[in-house]
């Protein structure tokens, strides 16, 4: 049928090549895949400005700033105020893929990305306080060059989300707060693979798509927390965030003339379903002195729940309703961080911090999954009783991965991955 329907591929593929096309279409939409290079897999650890000066160290347990609601909801019980806070992160830096040659490597794989917040806390009285959070937990991707030669195992793939939470916290006494919220998550996702060095035996450019996946969908989750205050010096927090299924869906197309999902080629309607996963951090706060107070925070993330990315759709019949699918090789990764505050003056507060992000998956061209090593800076000013400012930076170093891919076009493969994430922010926060 497809010399049929494409006579040109009768001149330039044997029948044995395009028995294998045929034989072999769920492998190569099997290539798609979400990802991002800022944590282990697509995880997103850029909820703050204030968070980002101190690598993100003890933020379950601060409560400094009113971005600390988005990670544990106690901790509003600490706010005899209410307070605004918005936040914008930028992020930018070099993370390539090496191959055997020009045509298997692609530079900057991850594009420069913009990541704003926004977080309210109004206390109603001694003991209760509500608030509300704008602000992405997951998200990001990666941007293969179009002509990379294994065009249907390198692309580009993103998974963009927006976490609207409100919460309230009670005191229940002077050491014990509970905290607890919902959430409203909207996500979209977007893949694009190209024909890459096969797209000659096509008549095709190597850049011309192979197949897109374009879709969204919103969803509930929630998340609840808890503060310990031994005194006014020592706090504890422990927060958790559920796991939330997210079903997108949206348009399947298969931009060829029907080898990989749709006979005779088109869109199809298609459903993916895509975790995200539950976490649970606990953060400790401890003031020395006067000016010095460390902090620290270990975070787990069930990367187990994520088995597979796998898109369906009745009109997927050349593979019995799968568009595509991709098993995943992902488990449990911890985040550990530890930092420093020093009160250096009334108006100047000067932070610094480390991490170590483990990577969760097996590391691919779609999913360059790696561990992360954060080393941070920042300061809060103090502008008057009603305004404070914060700015951050944070260079990630991130670690070499050697791997090999197949792809059906070009076979087997070794690559290697390397790079680095520079990120800075900036925070206004205003007490009413």
């Amino acid at each position: 049928m497809l010399v049929t329907h494409y006579p040109s591929i009768q001149r330039s593929v044997n029948k044995r090549t395009i028995t294998v096309l045929v034989a072999a279409s769920s492998i190569i939409a099997s290539t798609l895949c979400i990802s991002s290079a800022n944590a282990a897999g697509y995880q997103i650890a850029f909820d703050s400005v204030s968070g980002l000066g101190r690598s993100y160290a003890g933020e379950a347990a601060i409560g400094d700033t009113a971005a600390a609601m988005g990670r544990n909801p106690a901790l509003m019980s600490l706010f005899e105020q209410a307070e605004l806070s918005g936040a914008l992160i930028y992020f930018d830096g070099s993370i390539d893929v090496k191959g055997g040659s020009d045509a298997f490597s692609s530079n900057d794989t991850v594009p420069a990305q913009f990541v704003p917040s926004t977080y309210y806390v109004h206390p109603i009285d001694e003991k209760i306080a509500v608030g509300l959070g704008v602000y992405s937990n997951y998200g990001l991707g990666t941007d293969l060059k179009d002509d990379f030669a294994a065009g249907d195992i390198g692309g580009d793939t993103s998974l963009l989300s927006v976490n609207f939470n409100p919460a309230v916290s009670y005191r229940i006494n002077p050491m014990l707060s509970l905290g607890g919220g919902v959430s409203l998550i909207y996500a979209t996702g977007e893949v694009n693979r190209h024909y890459g060095a096969s797209g000659g035996n096509f008549n095709k450019n190597s850049s011309d798509k192979l197949l897109s996946w374009d879709a969204d969908d919103w969803a509930f989750g929630w998340n609840v927390g808890a503060l310990v205050e031994l005194d006014e010096n020592n706090r504890f927090g422990l927060a958790y965030r559920a796991g939330v299924d997210l079903e997108l869906s949206g348009d399947f197309i298969d931009h060829t003339v029907g080898f990989v999902a749709i006979p005779g080629g088109g869109s199809a309607d298609s459903v993916s379903n895509v975790p995200l996963p539950a976490t649970i951090e606990f953060s400790g706060f401890h003031q020395l002195n006067n000016t010095l107070a460390v902090h620290y925070s270990a975070l787990w993330t069930q990367w187990s729940d994520y088995t597979e990315f796998k898109a369906s759709g009745a009109g997927c019949s050349i593979n019995g309703g799968t568009c595509f699918v991709k098993p995943e090789k992902y488990d449990d990764s911890w985040r550990w961080a530890l930092g420093a505050t020093y009160q250096l003056n009334q108006a100047v507060t000067l932070r610094a911090g480390v991490a170590l992000d483990e990577k969760a998956g097996a590391t691919t061209l779609s999913i360059p999954d790696q561990d992360a090593l954060w080393l941070s800076t920042g300061l809060n000013y103090t502008y008057s009783p009603e305004w404070s400012f914060d700015v951050g930076l944070a260079y990630m170093d991130r670690s070499k991965e050697t791997f090999k891919e197949t792809s059906l076009f070009v076979g087997e493969q070794e690559y290697q991955t390397k790079g680095y994430l520079v990120i800075v922010g900036a925070q206004a926060n205003y007490r009413f």
